[in-house]
């Protein structure tokens, strides 16, 4: 590998600053460019309530998060995992610890001290850093896949390159950076992409105008939601979830977002169904709302012998009757299971993720297109999605370190 080659990160998200990392580490000469004033804008997002690193689930467990894309996920994750990224922030001098849930945070939970010391290392390392400039695509369709076109305060550059790193991100949260803009340039040059879409969403439904008022922003805790789309795959899981105005997010929600997703893109809806009561079987709820009332409202007997109040009780009233609610079978068996009509995701831009992009198939095993040899891809720029807990964050650093491989491997030098 000659010592003047020089390499083209585009991105400066968690994939494009190990890319970065990996590359610099090895001597080579790294321009890193941004659109945005400053990197890791979306990291920097990401852990205003508790920066997420990974997860301390056993590996396989770890990898299956990644459904179909496992295959194409796992062999990333053998060589950057969960333990690899502890490991290097402990060498940034980042300590962790594992939560109760078995995620793993820095231990000041900031996003914050970690971003500033990779920076920091990055610069000592030789990383150029060009921030303000947008990417453009290419000069036209016959000019080399690494001459690239930049947008900047001062007009439009091109700049050539010995290989390029793409890592721009989905379409989630444009204006932190992330706004698909590159699917048509990247399309038009023969990489096969698939349609980006929303991951780890909420969901629209048509709640009441006095629920909408009265209760959007407020969590529906202990419970249980379960669903099973049109094929047969089914999702059961106890947490949390939040109402909003529009309908439903929050973790519960974001877990099966990928089977809601699809369901309402092929059948125009989906229902869930939700267990208000997840720890009281079907009998004992039953128990409960046949004891006699006396002279109570319905209210006040399921709150004195259910615990049910506020959004759990409010809920039912958006499934049922006056009259249904008076029917005690009907009310028990509803408590265990309120029909849920999710009608569509919310717009990708407020995705906390995207799935779609550039298909797996489109690239090599190393993540260099097959169509632009000398060109990689990397993070939410491919096709895959995953849970939150971690997942994302880990899976997007792994393949900026196997792109960066890749580049490294081209060249007949192994690193990273």
């Amino acid at each position: 590998m000659k010592q003047d080659q020089r390499v083209a990160v585009v991105g400066g998200g968690p994939a494009g600053l190990m890319a970065a990392e990996v590359l610099s580490a090895q001597g080579v000469q790294v321009h890193l460019y941004d659109a945005m004033p400053s990197v890791g804008r979306k990291f920097l997002l990401a852990g205003r309530g508790g920066l997420n690193l990974t997860h301390s689930e056993p590996f396989d467990v770890f990898a299956g998060r990644f459904g179909e894309r496992r295959g194409q996920i796992e062999p990333l994750l053998r060589r950057f995992g969960p333990d690899t990224l502890c490991k290097w922030a402990h060498g940034l001098g980042i300590e962790t610890f594992v939560g109760t849930s078995g995620r793993v945070f820095p231990k000041d939970m900031k996003a914050a001290p970690l971003l500033r010391a990779w920076l920091h290392r990055l610069r000592q390392a030789g990383v150029q850093f060009h921030m303000r400039h947008r990417w453009l695509g290419w000069p036209d369709v016959a000019a080399p896949a690494t001459a690239l076109r930049f947008a900047t305060a001062a007009g439009e550059v091109v700049a050539p390159f010995d290989a390029v790193v793409f890592a721009l991100g989905g379409a989630s949260w444009a204006r932190l950076g992330s706004d698909g803009a590159w699917v048509p340039w990247v399309s038009e040059r023969g990489v096969q992409v698939a349609p980006l879409a929303p991951a780890n969403s909420g969901f629209d439904l048509q709640w009441t105008p006095f629920f909408a008022e009265r209760f959007a922003g407020m969590p529906f805790k202990s419970v249980a939601i379960s669903f099973t789309d049109a094929v047969g795959h089914r999702f059961a899981r106890k947490g949390e979830f939040v109402a909003t105005a529009t309908g439903v997010e929050g973790s519960l929600i974001y877990a099966v977002s990928a089977l809601l997703r699809d369901e309402t893109a092929a059948n125009g809806s989906a229902t869930l169904l939700l267990d208000l009561l997840p720890d009281r079987s079907p009998e004992q709820v039953r128990a409960a709302v046949l004891h006699p009332r006396g002279s109570r409202s319905v209210a006040s007997h399921l709150k004195s012998r259910l615990g049910l109040e506020g959004i759990k009780t409010a809920v039912l009233h958006e499934v049922l009757s006056r009259d249904e609610m008076h029917v005690p079978e009907k009310l028990a068996e509803t408590i265990k299971a309120v029909p849920l009509r999710l009608l569509a995701p919310r717009p990708l831009d407020e995705a906390i993720s995207t799935a779609g992009g550039v298909r797996f198939d489109a690239l090599d095993d190393h993540l260099m297109s097959t169509a632009l040899p000398g060109v990689f891809f990397a993070g939410e720029m491919l096709d895959w999605e995953a849970p939150t807990g971690g997942y994302l964050l880990t899976a997007s650093m792994a393949s900026g370190a196997a792109a960066a491989r890749g580049v490294l491997m081209r060249w007949g030098k192994q690193g990273g």
